[in-house]
This record gives C-alpha cells, structure tokens and sequence, in this order.
C-alpha cells in the first residue's frame, strides 16, 4: 500500500504501537480491508474513550488510508461503515473525525464540521 502523503513512521515506534492497538480490543478497534491476493487496500484506527459530556463513550477515527491506486472505489466509505457499525453495537453515542485533507469525503457520507482541532507535538 502506497504510503501517506508525508508519513514515514520509525519502525521500532510502529512495532510498539501496533502490536499494543491488536490487544486492546476495549478501546480499540483496527480494521484491515484486503484484495483478493490478501494485500492491503486500505485501514481504519478508531479509538473508544468513555467521555463525560457525552453520556457515554466516544470515538474517534484516528486514521482512515487507503492505497492511492485504489482510491475512488468505496473502501473508505466501506471501513467508516464497518467503523459505525461497530460503534452502534458498541453503544458508543458520537464519532468524531479528524480531517485536514479529507472533508469532502466524510461531509459526503454524513459528516458535518462541528470544531477545530489544535495540535501540539510533545517532543523529547
């Protein structure tokens, strides 16, 4: 899978984390769409945090990638699908989307801009 637009993970950080994210099935959910060959299309990371102003648990899709090459043929829709479906049968009660880039697609499919997100880096 084509990487992400300015993404170069270190490995031995990606290897941590992602071998913590397969284990905890309560806050986390990791999703992995595949071609016929079992190659990777595309992924969602979604987080689960019991919130207090929402009466409940939120989610947030931390990231949502899918192969360039394959772009434009409902595997992004499809995972955010899955995602809420999950989610519902999670009785989670919101989920929110990060998105600089990719606003349309989730305005799309039903999203709607409600805030801003700020980040700050915590380095070293």
């Amino acid at each position: 899978m084509q990487q992400l637009e300015g993404y170069s993970p270190e490995q031995e950080a990606f290897d941590k984390n992602f071998a913590l994210l397969l284990h905890d099935e309560a806050t986390t959910l990791l999703l992995v769409s595949t071609d016929s060959e079992g190659s990777v299309v595309g992924y969602a990371l979604t987080t689960i945090t019991p919130l207090l102003h929402v009466n409940g648990s939120s989610a947030q899709l931390q990231e949502l990638a899918v192969d360039v090459a394959r772009q434009g043929e409902g595997i992004g829709t499809a995972l955010v699908e899955e995602v809420e479906r999950l989610c519902r049968e999670r009785e989670v009660r919101q989920l929110t989307v990060p998105s600089r880039r990719s606003a349309d697609f989730y305005e799309r499919i039903g999203y709607r801009s409600t805030a801003d997100f700020l980040k700050r880096t915590l380095d070293d």
